[in-house]
């Protein structure tokens, strides 16, 4: 006697949509589509389907599985069980258990059964059905009114609804006549569970299954700053075609944060090789966004068919990717592969509905901002070099740190002593535009803030955090900034100088000037068409 049989009902009369078995979903049939799914738990011998249509019968003849051909048929109730009895008693005499597929439901997949079946195998004896939660009420039609069946405040309780997808049983109770099994265990499939019950479920399906992977991969951690993990949130928030995950560097567990707190599936790397950890997620692209990448990291995602798009990539493994985009760096290599400069960053929603500055005739307002982590604690530094000039000059200090910032007990504390009604301090904020709108004036890091401060017209002062950084050429006059180099090679006294010289309202009108000219509108539906363009491309791999 054989362990299991998968048992495949296929009656066309029954179809809520004409044709619905034979019918392509996604470039195949929903039939072709639950063998297919059965043949990869199953041999063929061990797949029956039931059908009363020849044309349902050739097609399980040309995949070498077993059919019976019964053309009256047709089922009256929605007890599937009791309507194939005379077939599952029979299956009895050949097989401990059966799997009934129903190929109405062609999200589910062959893991999903591998799954249910070590549930269902530990349940000694029970039988088992796909369901789903009930979040919501339910009622009664009752000919004077509505009768309460789940109250909303039942809602987020055990309540589950079957989605037919599987059934599994045990086949002796066929054999023993026993009615039932002795109790039923549910599988939650949730979203896999979707059954077609008119058009507009194929046509959420059909969607559903054209969906594409794409993992981004991105670092995030003090040393290096969050500021690849706010760009690839950004690009994920504007794909809502595709599944997206985010895989996450083994040291990057402010990124895990983050990505986490935006309810993205994220995984962490563990002591694999990153590539492994990506290829396990099974992507068809790969959003590379973590310094530089290598060959070694690079090869094994390519030779497993997922096309890269590499940001700010300047490694060995970039000459790998399908596309590198360097919207921080000079044009060094423009070309349908490499796409470099301004013309590429990516502006977030909030600065597009932002107030962009005017330019007023004195300096109100200094920023004060180097990002999400400011590891050397510049912040501090610079508060202590420009403080007494603002206060001298009436001039309101506007301090704004990322969640990553390690030194926020130390400078409240110094806040504290300087006692400085025009100082303000904000922590890990969301809404970085808000933060802008209002400023004349900033001194930040080299990264894409600067891009931001252009875009709100605040000339600046740029402090570049390591050699890498400084190499941004974005953040220079011509541009509406003052460079004054590596942070650890430029003294107090040329930051000093640098803002005295910035506070000048002449210097001050030619750099706003200069950023009044920059626009951003449209680089990120760019750089996204850009991607997905590649996503395509990977049919052709």
């Amino acid at each position: 006697m054989k362990e299991r049989c998968i048992v495949i009902p296929a009656i066309k009369k029954n179809a809520v949509i004409p044709d619905q078995l034979v019918k392509k979903l996604a470039g195949i049939t929903l039939i072709e589509r639950a063998l297919n799914t059965a043949r990869a738990c199953a041999s063929g011998e061990d797949i029956i389907t039931l059908t009363d249509s020849e044309e349902i019968s050739l097609i399980c003849e040309r995949s070498a599985t077993r059919f019976i051909l019964n053309p009256p048929l047709r089922f009256q109730s929605w007890d599937i069980v009791s309507e194939m009895r005379e077939l599952l008693t029979g299956l009895a005499r050949d097989y401990r258990h059966c799997i009934i597929l129903r190929p109405s439901c062609p999200l589910l997949t062959w893991i999903d059964i591998e799954e249910a079946w070590q549930k269902y195998l530990e349940s000694n004896g029970a039988s088992l059905i796909t369901v789903r939660k009930v979040q919501q009420r339910l009622w009664r039609n009752q000919s004077e009114g509505l009768e309460e069946l789940l109250a909303e405040t039942d809602a987020g309780q055990s309540h589950v609804v079957e989605t037919r997808a599987l059934i599994m049983l045990p086949l002796d109770m066929f054999a023993s006549q026993r009615p039932r099994a002795a109790k039923t265990i549910p599988f939650f499939l949730n979203e896999r569970g979707l059954e077609i019950l008119g058009y507009q479920d194929w046509w959420i399906c059909e969607r559903l299954l054209e969906r594409r992977h794409i993992v981004f991969v991105v670092a995030g951690y003090p040393a290096i700053g969050m500021g690849h993990v706010y760009r690839s949130l950004m690009l994920a928030h504007e794909i809502s075609a595709h599944k997206i995950t985010f895989v996450c560097t083994a040291q990057s567990g402010l990124a895990v944060e983050s990505v986490a707190s935006r309810d993205y599936h994220v995984v962490r790397q563990g002591d694999e090789p990153l590539a492994a950890t990506v290829l396990a997620q099974r992507p068809d692209l790969v959003v590379n966004d973590f310094l530089n990448t290598s060959e070694t990291y690079m090869r094994p995602l390519l030779q497993a068919g997922a096309r890269c798009v590499n940001f700010e990539d300047e490694g060995p493994g970039a000459q790998l990717a399908s596309l590198v985009i360097n919207a921080l760096y000079d044009a060094s290599e423009d070309s349908p592969r490499v796409r470099c400069g301004p013309d590429y960053f990516c502006l977030r929603d909030e600065f597009v509905h932002a107030t962009r500055n005017p330019l007023r005739s004195q300096a109100q307002t200094l920023l004060i901002t180097f990002g999400g982590t400011d590891q050397r604690n510049e912040t501090m530094r610079v508060l202590n070099i420009v403080e007494s000039i603002c206060r001298a000059l009436g001039i309101a200090i506007r301090i704004v740190a990322g969640p990553g910032y390690a030194h926020r007990e130390a400078l409240e504390q110094r806040l504290r002593e300087l006692e400085n009604p025009l100082i303000s301090f904000t922590w890990a904020t969301n809404i970085m535009s808000r933060m802008m709108e209002g400023a004349d004036l900033a001194i930040c890091s080299a990264g894409r803030t600067v891009y931001e401060l252009a875009h709100m017209r605040v000339p600046g002062i740029v402090l570049a955090t390591h050699e890498r950084e400084a190499r941004h050429g974005f953040g220079r006059p011509r541009h509406g900034f003052a460079f004054a180099g590596l942070m650890d090679a430029v003294s107090d006294l040329k930051i000093r100088n640098l803002f005295l010289a910035m506070l000048k309202q002449k210097r001050r009108a030619l750099y706003w000037e200069r950023q009044n000219r920059l626009s951003f509108a449209g680089n990120k539906q760019r750089v996204i068409g850009l991607m997905l363009d590649q996503l395509e491309k990977t049919e052709d791999v």
